[in-house]
């Protein structure tokens, strides 16, 4: 591990988790931070949910949460080998995505794709009228117009043709990309 280098900057890496432990781990983490002083090294965790539409045996269709990543949380941090020595030890956790468990840190383009970060308003490359394809979630594969950006909430308004009628759905930034 002496010739393994860490990033004095903060950046996202991906921890393996034991199946089910995810929010176990935050816990411990967030206990970890508080009982060490270690809030100017752990900055950010997010286990990554996302919406799935299921259908019921009625017929009715329900929007549940699911983990994007099951097994898996990301972690904003300025790793030192103490730091790594101390989350890679906490109940629930398997080790740091890479080789050996060595921590990777993700790039600014898997951050963005993958919705860790908000995105800022000069990033956003999408305007009210262009047309975009849904990437993610439960309406993957559509796509549709424009009619409403809200950069607070990170919130994009898309009119999707359903059974001939536009019908409008509320979308993160993340799940849609703008059509050439």
């Amino acid at each position: 591990m002496s010739d393994y280098e860490y990033d004095v900057n903060p950046r996202w890496y991906v921890l393996h988790t034991y199946t089910g432990y995810e929010k176990k781990v935050v816990d411990n983490i967030t206990n970890l931070i508080a009982s060490n002083n270690l809030e100017n090294n752990i900055f950010e965790m997010q286990i990554p949910m996302e919406e799935e539409v299921r259908e019921l045996a009625s017929g009715k269709r329900k929007i549940v949460e699911k983990k994007k990543f099951p097994s898996y949380v990301f972690i904003k941090a300025i790793l030192t080998k103490t730091i790594w020595f101390l989350i890679t030890n906490i109940q629930g956790c398997a080790s740091f995505c890479g080789p050996g468990g060595y921590p990777i840190p993700l790039t600014n383009e898997e951050v963005k794709r993958m919705g860790l970060e908000m995105v800022e308003v000069g990033d956003l490359d999408i305007q009210i009228g262009d047309t975009v394809k849904i990437i993610r979630g439960p309406f993957e594969g559509f796509s549709g117009e424009v009619t409403e950006i809200n950069i607070e909430r990170q919130k994009v308004k898309v009119n999707v043709m359903m059974f001939n009628n536009p019908t409008p759905i509320e979308l993160d930034f993340f799940m849609v990309e703008k059509l050439a």
